[in-house]
């Protein structure tokens, strides 16, 4: 969707940014904090360079009770990092939490405002289907497995998009910044 360049944006408006992405793959990187219990509930799925994705994303997509699994591992460790990184920024009135599934997961409650990143069903499919190791079944296993972007975009209190020049989702991003710094949303 371009969740992760418009992240990007409001980090260079000085906004600080919790990217869970990025801290789940510290987590399960080499040394990470949750190889152990990952390796001890799929068996084969790390090694010396940390959680083998591809493999553990074979063992969990599709699988609800794995999937479920899994997040049990992950989400309590990454609330941990999400808490310590608000009381690090305490002291700003505006940070970014850019967290995947956050309506999936109930975060949505936990937040003043939800941005929703939305790209046409189109853009999304070929900047998926461009990460290494995605196939187009691959792909529908992970659609399958979340909200419908619509959805998302209902729910949204703020929707950024995506499908078009950088320039322009820039400044919607700077727009939506100000009216947040000038408390004119609510």
């Amino acid at each position: 969707m371009g969740k992760s360049t418009v992240a990007a944006m409001f980090r260079a408006q000085g906004v600080p940014v919790f990217d869970a992405d990025a801290t789940v793959r510290e987590l399960q990187g080499p040394g990470g904090a949750l190889l152990g219990a990952i390796e001890a509930r799929f068996p084969g799925t790390t090694g010396a360079g940390g959680v083998d994705r591809q493999a553990l994303g074979a063992r969990v997509i599709g699988q609800s009770d794995e999937l479920r699994a899994l997040e049990r591992i992950v989400h309590p460790a990454v609330a941990v990092a999400r808490r310590a990184f608000l009381v690090r920024h305490r002291s700003h009135r505006i940070v970014l939490l850019d967290i995947p599934l956050l309506f999936e997961t109930g975060g949505d409650h936990l937040v003043d405002h939800v941005l929703v990143v939305s790209a046409p069903a189109f853009v999304q499919r070929r900047r998926v289907l461009r990460r290494p190791g995605m196939t187009p079944a691959k792909y529908a296993r992970l659609l399958a497995s979340q909200m419908p972007d619509r959805e998302k975009r209902r729910r949204a209190d703020h929707v950024i998009g995506t499908g078009r020049q950088k320039w322009q989702t820039r400044a919607e991003v700077t727009r939506l910044l100000t009216c947040l710094r000038a408390g004119l949303v609510r």
